[in-house]
């Protein structure tokens, strides 16, 4: 509730400061005849139509879980930044169609002292917003408060542009606000492009931080019993709740009381640390002096293959005559269901009384 309730004074902050900001830019836009600040107008306007759909958003992704959202609501946070995305973008298509019409029908802007103080001032006052906005976005966690900040922080630099223009036409009466107006366009569609795909890389499922990852492992594997972390996967259901899953490598001979301790004490330690729900799978490590052989045997051959990067899981049943072990194989190998093949066959001929079963894990994390 505390991160709901500042992200929406936050986004109310924006919302009264961009209102002002429009109003200015508007009256002295139209007065001057400058396309420039009127397009800045209207992106800042966009800006408030953000930071409302920010609210909404953060209203919606808060939430509690219900039956047919069990997890919760918080991606919904992820589409609103897909939202203030398309926003910032249709106003970038918008500036530049309207400053390539300024440019043909070569208008000029008139400016006046009063003018550009006003333009010079709201600079001021944009850039300060969006690095406030930006790092209470950071600080939160809010992808969306990000986006905003980010794009308040390009209008601060684009608005920047727009004094140059103006303070280069008073001065030396040239009118440069077209071109301004596309550099601004073409800024402002770089911007949304690349907030919307970071937003789209979240929604999809990006690979995992490695210095999260790198911590998580280093946590588990800090109990005795734990020998490797294995298959650590991540998955975030909105900017607070995350849930993981990962396999540890015990000794074969522990009992499922110890095992159950053990799992247990390692899930609270992950949350209190990390704040994630962690599921923990287990591998009875079968490295015994009779399978030792196999298992190097095991090594020599998947160093004929470049893109595996690690075997674990290695067990032997004896009693079924059954070898199991997984595989990592990089994505940037093509065919690693023959590449998998090809291992069980030639462990096949190698130890023929056994039957090998190979699962392949996919490179999830570093």
């Amino acid at each position: 509730m505390e991160r709901e309730k500042k992200i929406i004074k936050t986004s109310a902050l924006g919302i009264i400061v961009n209102i002002i900001l429009v109003a200015f830019k508007a009256v002295i836009g139209l007065i001057t005849n400058s396309i420039a600040i009127v397009l800045d107008a209207v992106n800042n306007l966009t800006d408030v139509i953000s930071s409302v759909v920010t609210i909404i958003g953060t209203k919606i992704a808060n939430k509690a879980p219900d039956k047919e959202h069990p997890f919760g609501h918080g991606r919904v946070e992820y589409f609103t930044s897909v939202i203030v995305s398309a926003i910032v973008l249709i106003a970038g298509v918008t500036a530049f169609k309207e400053s390539l019409d300024k440019i043909i029908n070569k208008q000029v802007a008139t400016y006046s002292i009063v003018s550009i103080v006003i333009v010079a001032v709201a600079v001021a006052t944009k850039f300060f917003l969006g690095r406030y906005v930006k790092a209470t976005g950071k600080k939160l966690n809010s992808q969306s408060l990000v986006a905003s900040g980010e794009d308040a922080l390009m209008d601060s630099i684009l608005s920047f542009s727009t004094l140059v223009a103006a303070l280069i036409n008073y001065f030396f009466g040239l009118g440069l606000e077209g071109y301004i107006g596309i550099v601004i366009s073409i800024v402002i569609l770089k911007s949304a492009i690349e907030m919307l795909k970071e937003t789209i890389d979240i929604m999809i499922g990006q690979r995992a931080d490695k210095e999260l990852t790198d911590e998580i492992k280093k946590a588990i594997s800090a109990y005795d019993k734990v020998q490797g972390v294995y298959d650590l996967s991540l998955h975030t259901y909105g900017p607070v709740k995350t849930i993981g899953t990962a396999h540890i490598q015990i000794p074969d001979d522990m009992t499922a009381q110890d095992i159950h301790v053990l799992t247990r004490k390692i899930t609270v330690d992950i949350f209190n640390k990390f704040g994630i729900i962690m599921t923990i799978g287990i591998y009875a490590a079968n490295d015994s002096r009779e399978y030792k052989e196999m298992k190097q045997e095991i090594g020599r051959i998947i160093k004929e293959y470049e893109h595996i990067k690690q075997i674990h899981g290695f067990f032997v049943d004896e009693k079924e005559k059954a070898v199991y072990f997984d595989l990592i194989i990089g994505f940037e190998c093509k065919n690693r269901e023959e590449v998998k093949d090809e291992i069980e066959k030639k462990l096949k001929e190698k130890y023929p009384e056994y039957n090998f079963y190979v699962i392949i894990d996919d490179d999830i994390t570093d």
